[in-house]
């Protein structure tokens, strides 16, 4: 698998790190950070996986789609933990955590079969 095949996974995974450190910070703001604890920690969990997805894409590791699976799983628990909450940056994380889940799995399964 080349470096354009992971472009649109790279870039999911880039919106979510963005979508996931905006979340944090709106978070932190918040009142009641011992009710949001494990939102906060979630968010910086999924924008660090994202980041180590693309270190992994781009130097073509021979682990990508392990990563990239473990990314998937990652960002669907983000969104899950983001779903207990009704604010407007929750709405705008967990869209781009989905999105992001389905393209690591998809980079995941494709680069499972070339192993």
């Amino acid at each position: 698998m080349t470096r354009i095949h992971y472009q649109d996974c790279i870039e999911a995974c880039l919106k979510c790190i963005d979508a996931c450190n905006f979340s944090y910070v709106s978070s932190l703001k918040e009142y009641d950070l011992a009710r949001l604890r494990e939102w906060i920690r979630m968010d910086r969990e999924c924008a660090d996986m994202c980041a180590f997805a693309i270190e992994a894409m781009t130097r073509q590791s021979p682990f990508v789609a392990e990563i990239c699976r473990l990314c998937a799983e990652v960002c669907e628990a983000t969104a899950n933990e983001c779903g207990r909450y009704e604010r407007t940056h929750c709405r705008d994380c967990i869209e781009a955590c989905l999105k992001c889940a389905e393209t690591c799995r998809q980079v995941s399964e494709a680069a499972a079969v070339l192993v």
